[in-house]
Parts: structure tokens; sequence; C-alpha cells
């Protein structure tokens, strides 16, 4: 078996269809790993033919890991679900599995963030490389709860060709994450024993907008851009605040609660 994909998945009815779609002709095998989806996940799963494995929720690196270990593939392709593969990525990838060339081991593939129903090509969301492709065994993910990312000792090498990755379908759905994200978010840095100052409160959020809007050119993307460059500064806002009830409410335990599943 040449290739399999490894995603993860808590009720992602909205995306997997479109995901799995993307995935049939190029992969041998898809493994989802599954923490507790109550929605149409796994029909649409059984529709594929995937492998659909039950795991509890154990953090975004640990529970990648669980996906890969399953694959039976010899190149993994780790998937988001919410995450489409480009009809010039699927091709990109299909070379390199078939050229045979075992001495590149590890490639980042480009991630085009698509929000709102739009490509999202400045303010930062238009370029973020992340590990996708490598061979079984090269590697493994971090245990992050968030913010996952893959070690390695072997080189990284690039693929340009995008991987959309489908952020947000509406303000409602961005909405609808936002507590949950901010709340692990908070929960990370606490782990780390980072604090949240005024300062970071009051003013980071102003820096981020600035930083996306202007200096990334955000403005670029019209009203979506303002949108997302405003929604992001409330995001660290809130996740520094989280951080601050943390440390003063000591609610670290009740809060673990609401940060156990992710998509």
């Amino acid at each position: 078996m040449k290739l399999s994909a490894a995603i993860m998945t808590f009720n992602e009815e909205k995306n997997l269809d479109r995901t799995l779609k993307a995935l049939g002709d190029i992969c041998d095998e898809i493994v989802i790993v599954d923490s507790g989806s109550t929605d149409r996940t796994k029909e649409i799963a059984d529709k594929y033919k995937a492998k659909f494995i039950n795991q509890k929720w154990l953090g975004y690196g640990k529970q990648r890991n669980v996906a890969i270990d399953n694959c039976s593939g010899k190149w993994i392709l780790a998937v988001d679900a919410d995450e489409e593969l480009s009809p010039q990525l699927k091709e990109k990838i299909k070379e390199i599995i078939e050229s045979n060339d075992e001495s590149k081991k590890v490639y980042e593939i480009n991630r085009l963030s698509v929000c709102f129903g739009k490509k999202i090509k400045h303010g930062g969301w238009g370029t973020s490389y992340a590990v996708r492709l490598f061979l079984k065994g090269a590697g493994k993910f971090n245990d992050n709860t968030v913010h996952e990312s893959f070690v390695t000792d072997e080189k990284v090498y690039q693929i340009k060709e995008d991987i959309y990755h489908h952020s947000y379908l509406t303000l409602e759905d961005y909405f609808s994450k936002f507590n949950r994200y901010t709340t692990e978010g908070a929960l990370e840095y606490y782990k780390k024993g980072k604090k949240a100052s005024v300062f970071q409160i009051a003013f980071n959020p102003l820096y981020k907008f600035i930083r996306m809007y202007i200096i990334r050119l955000g403005f670029l993307d019209g009203v979506e851009g303002f949108l997302l460059a405003s929604t992001s500064s409330l995001y660290s806002m809130v996740k520094y605040f989280k951080l601050r009830e943390i440390y003063r409410n000591g609610s670290y335990i009740d809060d673990k609660k609401g940060a156990k599943n992710g998509d």
C-alpha cells in the first residue's frame, strides 16, 4: 500500500464529504480517528469506505499520532477534516509517490485559507506551511494539546501547491468554534507557565489587527480581510483574558472539560 490519509474528526459533517472526495482518487487507504461525533460524520466516512476508529480526545498531537499508527501505507498524508487538496497538489503528490525516490522523506505543504467562501491571500492567511506528507516512521507529531508540530530528524522539503483550509464556512461557524479554541489556547499557555498582563489583554489585540490588516495587507482581501483582522484581534484578547481567569479563579480543571474535543 502506497499512500494512507490520516484524519481526525469531531462533528465534521459540513466538511468531511468535500475532504474525502478530494482524497478518493489518490489514496489507497483513509484512516479516520473520531473523538465522539454525534452528527453524520461516520455515515460520510462509511460512504468512502474509510477505516473509522473511536478514540477519546487526547489533544491534537496525540490524536494525530493515533491516526498515523493505524495507517498501513508507506507514505502518510496527514489531513484535517476541513482541508481539501487542490487539483495541482494532487498531481504533485502523485508525482512524488510514483517517483519511488525515498531520499526525501518529509514534505510541508502550503495551506491557503478559505474563509466565508473566499480564498484569503493576505493578512498572514495565504502562506502557512505545515508538514502533511511523509514516509511512515520519518517522525511524529509532538504531544501539544493545540498547535501541534511534526518532529523529525529528516530534512523538510516544501510543496508549493496549495491545500485549501476551509477555516470557517460562515461567521456563525467562526464563533461556534471561538469559545473552544480560546479556551484551549489559554490552557496551553497555562501549562507553559505564561502569564497574562493588562498590556497583553489591551494592546496585543490592537497590534494584531494592525499587523494583519495593514502590515500584511489584509485590506486587499476586502471585507473578509477586515472581518478576519477584527475577529483575530478579539480572539487574542479573549485568550489572554481566559488565561488571567485561570490564574485568578483556579479554573484550570473545569476549563479542561470544555477543551476535550477537537476538529
